[in-house]
């Protein structure tokens, strides 16, 4: 059957690069690392460290799930195999549909695992950090700004990443000054340094009573959480302690102490808080982490000439300097300005679906190496 026949070739196309997927993975060498540490996992004083083992723990499962997601990949593809041979003999249009459905998934199983092969650089696997900031326009860009922390927010769940809010500025109307959050996963910082950059949108303002079109800014910027084998030195004499009241959600205990923390590090100006934890020296300590992780995008920057490598670009929160638009109004479309990818379900992107814009640019930083 012809319809068969032409389903049958790019299926059968697919497994050499379905094998090429195998290699650029390391599955056998993650098969092997994942032998060596569940023999670990079973020494008699594995427990005794508690990080270590935790952190032995982490990477089994993180291991587990790349060569059960790439197993899954390759017996899909098998049954699709046999599934379109068993409809081209019985010359079946309904198994047609179905193989057609699956070719799609397939595809979509495959471009996902392969983006994975591009995940190259030191502090891909690493947590991010990101920091939303309004621009300027007050109420307007501020309601931009928590429309993005929800949009960042679903997306980060639909991928089963840990979201923890660090830090909440609220606007005076409505929606947020500014929001630091850290993004937990592995990868989680592969994926989101694509999102540095500000955001631009267009749309008819619910705040304008004269029902007016608006366009407001915001930006964010995407660090990764550094691990304890990176020093940073940090003197006490070059930093500024503010304490200060918690808002937002918590309960009654973060509105009644003094234990949200703000730190300045004199030197450069930089400026981290963090009001999600219960006690004062808890919030510093994540403070402390944030802290570090921009001045170590600093300290690179003083022997890199570009501090993209790390941090991502730097742009003022205006006109001419978006890396993506968002228009509500008149029409509805999402254009990176990087890529040029497009998406016009303005409803689906606020939701989080923004894997369409993530994988433009992680293919095209590829294609430019």
């Amino acid at each position: 059957m012809l319809e068969f026949d032409q389903i049958r070739q790019p299926i059968e196309e697919l497994a050499p690069e379905i094998e090429k997927l195998r290699v650029a993975l390391n599955i056998d060498q993650l098969s092997d690392e994942a032998a060596e540490l569940e023999v670990r996992a079973q020494e008699p004083d594995f427990w005794e460290d508690v990080n270590r083992a935790q952190d032995i723990q982490t990477k089994m499962r993180h291991i587990r799930v790349k060569i059960e997601r790439y197993q899954k990949l390759v017996q899909d593809y098998e049954d699709l195999k046999v599934l379109c041979e068993l409809g081209n003999e019985a010359d079946d249009h309904e198994i047609l549909e179905e193989v057609k459905e699956g070719w799609q998934t397939l595809q979509l199983e495959f471009d996902a695992l392969r983006l994975e092969t591009l995940f190259t650089g030191e502090y891909d696997s690493h947590n991010a950090i990101l920091t939303l900031h309004a621009g300027a326009g007050g109420t307007e860009a501020q309601d931009w700004a928590e429309m993005l922390f929800r949009m960042y927010t679903r997306w980060a769940e639909d991928h089963q990443f840990v979201v923890k809010v660090l830090d909440l500025l609220d606007g005076e109307e409505a929606g947020l000054k500014s929001a630091s959050f850290m993004v937990s996963g592995e990868n989680a910082y592969g994926y989101l340094k694509a999102e540095m950059g500000v955001h631009r949108l267009v749309r008819i303002s619910p705040f304008d009573s004269s029902g007016r079109r608006h366009t407001s800014f915001a930006s964010l910027e995407v660090m990764p959480e550094l691990d304890d084998s990176i020093e940073i030195d940090i003197k006490s004499d070059d930093l500024r302690v503010d304490t200060y009241r918690a808002s937002g959600a918590g309960g009654q205990h973060v509105n009644k102490t003094d234990s949200a923390i703000r730190l300045t590090h004199l030197p450069t100006g930089v400026v981290v808080s963090c009001q999600s934890e219960r006690s004062q020296a808890q919030n510093r300590e994540t403070a402390m982490s944030m802290l570090r992780s921009k001045l170590f995008a600093l300290a690179r920057a003083a022997q890199m000439d570009r501090i993209e490598d790390l941090k991502g670009n730097q742009m003022e929160i205006a006109w001419g300097s978006q890396i993506r638009s968002y228009v509500f109004c008149p029409y509805t479309m999402m254009k990176d300005h990087r890529t040029g990818y497009e998406e016009g379900d303005v409803d689906a992107v606020m939701d989080g679906r923004l894997d369409g814009f993530i994988n433009a640019y992680l293919s095209g930083q590829k294609i430019e190496k």
